[in-house]
């Protein structure tokens, strides 16, 4: 008979740890992040002093490992293509089309991470509760589960990649007043600056289970902070490329292409470290 749970930990209604009773004694622990990424659950026997880990099947590692692999890709090209465009913006030759072309295509790439994140959260092996084993459900392109932390943060990280998209697409506009840049460029960019520091934000719930932490020991923290510095860096960028209404200037071109630059490259690197962050 399935035994009930010993303790839920997490923030508000998001569950992020669970551990439970086994019915032939001892514990499992199943924490949301190791389970989606790594597809580990892990299990601790009566009197051990060292916890075992059940993983899930051959299916699941396998879908765990191959989106990984695309996840992880597509956010390091999509970072490097952004900085590429910033560093053309600040000492190229000044083109706008030139920027906003390797930009637009940077922003496919984060598209199109953003989406197999999602793909990774709705598709990861689910825990079987007092069982204490992972379990594999059918393939699915899409669901919809705001109660858990994981899929709201993917959720909110590729709706970000979609806005920046509009924004993308908007930068190829030319003969704009200055309201209408700001209406159509800066505002989609500011939006989905605050959605990737929802999504960050999300993720450090998820992985210090509510509670504010520093894990420098931990992959899966310094690629969630890693990201979170990019997206900050991405919003000073934002705010920084305002343009003034009385100048038809920004606020600081400088500010607004070097933020872009290094935040780029922060995603670059963070998709770098999860390329570690495997079954």
């Amino acid at each position: 008979m399935e035994q009930p749970e010993q303790r839920a930990e997490g923030a508000g209604p998001f569950t992020t740890r669970l551990t439970w009773h086994l019915p032939g004694g001892g514990t499992a622990v199943w924490e949301s992040r190791v389970a989606r990424r790594r597809g580990i659950l892990v299990v601790r026997s009566p009197g051990a002093a060292a916890s075992g880990r059940t993983r899930a099947d051959a299916v699941a590692l396998g879908r765990l490992r191959r989106l990984n692999v695309i996840a992880a890709i597509a956010f390091v090209v999509g970072g490097a293509l952004f900085a590429a465009g910033a560093a053309v913006a600040q000492f190229g030759s000044g083109n706008a089309t030139e920027s906003a072309s390797i930009y637009f295509v940077g922003g496919l790439f984060f598209n199109t991470g953003g989406y197999v994140s999602l793909l990774q959260v709705v598709n990861a092996p689910r825990y079987a509760g007092g069982e204490g084993r992972l379990v594999t459900r059918r393939w699915r392109w899409w669901s919809y589960e705001p109660m858990r932390v994981d899929w709201l943060s993917a959720f909110v990280l590729f709706a970000g990649t979609l806005v920046f998209a509009v924004s993308l697409l908007d930068s190829f506009l030319r003969g704009l007043s200055v309201q209408r840049v700001n209406r159509l460029i800066w505002a989609p960019d500011v939006v989905g600056c605050v959605l990737f520091l929802v999504s960050g934000h999300l993720g450090l719930v998820e992985i210090c289970h509510g509670r504010p932490c520093v894990r420098p020991r931990s992959l899966s923290w310094w690629i969630v902070a890693v990201n979170q510095l990019g997206s900050f860096l991405f919003m000073v960028a934002a705010l920084a490329a305002f343009t003034r209404p009385a100048t038809g200037s920004m606020v600081n071109a400088d500010i607004a292409n070097w933020g872009t630059l290094t935040g780029a490259l922060c995603f670059s690197l963070a998709g770098l470290i999860q390329l570690y962050e495997h079954p």
